[in-house]
């Protein structure tokens, strides 16, 4: 009955029951949001899987780095990679451009820490990550002006690339004895780890994370009844972005009332409880693994079971990812959708604003 087993192995299952559902739709539709989603479900469920291990049979180094692998580096940015795609018709490239400059910014900011602390990273580990942020920036940002649709497929290219460099450091980093890092609680930690490894994760759990959260509830912006209390109308190459981000995050908070009234006269779109409900999945082990580095612990693999089951209900809810809801690799379904939402939206044209 020890929380540190059953948690994680719960939280596993339900990541492999729900990437399962996410392939079945995707050998259906075909859409490269729910692929690269599923990729990111499974690497959930793998990453919760070795602390399910680690807890009921104790940790060994092998199972260390592939927990380091799929939970610092995988789970995140995969599935932030699909709210990318999901919007790529959008102009949330912006957002996901700085999400890549506070990465940079963090990446740095932590070799930082690490420096003071005796362990520092080598310097042009630092360099290159920082520069890599800053160039993805560039590019994500340039091409959301000028050509949306590859946005998505460039950053995953770029996700793809930095997968592969990671997967050989992780694999291959010196580790002190016993190789794998426990709290005292036996949550494990990324101590263990070189700092010149460590310092690679902001860039895919900030971008990740930032696109997954804020891709949903940019989402829900979208699709729900809008007060548009502040108006943006210059074309400047920096300054519109950025003011554009600011105007849906003010017209956002001023339009949740009028979501509220609908929501409760059964006018709402459907997709906007399914986005805020896959926004809080996101957030949830977002904060709860950010509680744990500084010694609250307790919430941990709480926060990673209800983030997966969260996400999961926003999906069933969204009828971008699940047209109908029916029984994995079979004909049988439980659950059938109308191919139209009720005010008329066309389900295959996710995120494109009404």
């Amino acid at each position: 009955m020890d929380p540190n087993v059953l948690l994680p192995l719960a939280s596993s299952v339900v990541s492999f029951i729900f990437a399962a559902f996410v392939v079945d739709q995707w050998l259906e539709r075909r859409r490269a949001y729910q692929l690269v989603w599923s990729a990111g479900l499974l690497w959930y469920g793998i990453s919760a899987g070795t602390e399910f291990l680690g807890g009921a049979f104790g940790w060994n180094e092998p199972l260390y780095r592939a927990w380091y692998l799929f939970g610092a580096f995988g789970v995140a940015a995969y599935l932030g990679l699909g709210t990318i795609y999901l919007l790529n018709r959008t102009r949330f490239g912006y957002f996901v451009a700085v999400s890549f400059l506070l990465a940079g910014l963090f990446s740095w900011l932590t070799s930082v820490k690490y420096a003071g602390e005796g362990t520092p990273a080598p310097a042009l580990t630092v360099v290159a990550v920082v520069g890599a942020c800053l160039a993805c920036a560039a590019a994500v940002a340039i091409l959301t002006r000028v050509d949306r649709p590859w946005v998505g497929h460039v950053s995953a290219g770029i996700l793809v690339v930095a997968s592969a460099i990671v997967t050989v450091l992780t694999l291959t980093a010196p580790l002190a004895a016993p190789g794998y890092s426990l709290d005292p609680s036996g949550i494990p930690t990324g101590e263990a780890m070189p700092a010149g490894v460590r310092i690679l994760t902001p860039p895919f759990n900030i971008v990740g994370a930032f696109a997954l959260v804020f891709g949903a509830v940019y989402s829900a912006y979208i699709f729900m009844p809008k007060a548009r209390v502040m108006r943006i109308t210059t074309n400047a190459a920096l300054v519109g972005p950025l003011a554009r981000g600011v105007a849906v995050i003010v017209n956002f908070v001023a339009s949740v009332p009028g979501a509220i009234t609908a929501l409760r006269q059964g006018r709402l779109n459907s997709r906007v409880p399914a986005t805020v409900l896959i926004a809080i999945g996101g957030f949830i082990p977002g904060w709860t693994s950010g509680l744990s580095r500084f010694g609250v612990t307790w919430s941990f693999f709480i926060g990673e079971l209800l983030g997966v089951l969260f996400i999961f209900a926003g999906f069933l809810v969204s009828i971008e990812v699940f047209s109908d809801v029916r029984l994995p690799f079979t004909r049988i379904v439980l659950v059938r959708r109308d191919r139209r939402s009720r005010h008329g939206d066309v389900v295959d044209s996710p995120g494109r604003p009404a």
